[in-house]
Formats: structure tokens, sequence, C-alpha cells
């Protein structure tokens, strides 16, 4: 059997030269910040050369382009120079919709 790892996200990401570090953190299910929200933990880090992230970030891509086209996910639309996203309530959440409040704000 092969180890396997859940991760929350991506903390944060490290170029160093030819190598690039992505921490992977996970949720608290004890600690909590001064909001009363679950604090990040680093679980793990992962270790790329620059080759193998840019293959990587490609195949990535192309599986969120997945998730879009099946409709899984809806992708933020572009930003306004003010910051504002061009959209209309209507189109943020059309009739029928379910929004999920614990998915991340680059999938709303």
């Amino acid at each position: 059997m092969h180890a396997e790892l859940y991760t929350d996200g991506v903390d944060e990401i490290t170029i160093g030269g030819s190598i690039v570090r992505v921490d992977l953190f996970s949720l608290s299910p004890t600690e909590r910040d001064a909001n009363n929200a679950p604090k990040k933990v680093f679980r793990q880090r992962l270790i790329f050369s620059v080759e193998s992230f840019a293959n990587s970030v490609e195949v990535m891509q192309n599986a969120l382009q997945g998730l879009v086209d099946a409709g899984a996910v809806r992708r933020n639309p572009p930003k306004t120079p003010g910051g504002q996203p061009q959209t209309t309530s209507a189109e943020r959440d059309p009739p029928g919709s379910s929004r999920f409040p614990n998915v991340s704000s680059n999938f709303r």
C-alpha cells in the first residue's frame, strides 16, 4: 500500500535557483486563530525541479479545466481595475445553484 496525504491546500511556494518548494497545510482540528478560524498547520513539503514544477502546474490546470467543463467548479471572473468582479448577482448565484460556504473563493 502507498502512503496517502490529505491537504487542505498550498500555504507557500518558494523558488530558489532551480528548486521549487511547495508547502502543504491542513486546518487544525483543535487550534484556532484570533477570529476563531482553524489555524493552518504545516503538513509536508514537495520539492520539484523548475521543469517538473512547470509540468505539474500544466497537469493541474488540465485537471481544473476538466472540473470547470464538468460544472463541478466555477472560475472567478476577472476583476475590474477597481478590484471588483465583473458579474451581476444573477451570474454569481444563478437560480437553483447550491453554494458551499467552505469552498475556496477561487472556485465560486
